[in-house]
């Protein structure tokens, strides 16, 4: 497990991921847009510069700057096709 402070969570089935700073919940994002935001209103001027960076950002689960649930992920979601 990485011990970056900034972490973005599993894409959830209705979109978007949940980004967390320091184990806090900041908020819903749908995307890079979203994240600079909540970590320029925390303080971090340059934001935009640690979405790639390990040190500080986490990407849990999907890849990197994607904000919908991959088909796998919501598989059985919506109960047993016909």
């Amino acid at each position: 497990m990485s011990e970056a402070p900034i972490v973005t969570h599993r894409a959830a089935g209705t979109g978007g991921r949940r980004v967390t700073m320091r184990a806090q919940i900041a908020d819903l994002a749908h995307g890079d847009s979203d994240v600079i935001e909540f970590l320029r209103r925390a303080g971090l001027a340059d934001a935009g510069d640690v979405l790639d960076d390990p040190r500080w950002m986490e990407w849990q689960d999907d890849r990197p700057h994607e904000y919908a649930a991959s088909v796998d992920a919501t598989a059985g979601l919506l109960g047993p096709q016909p």
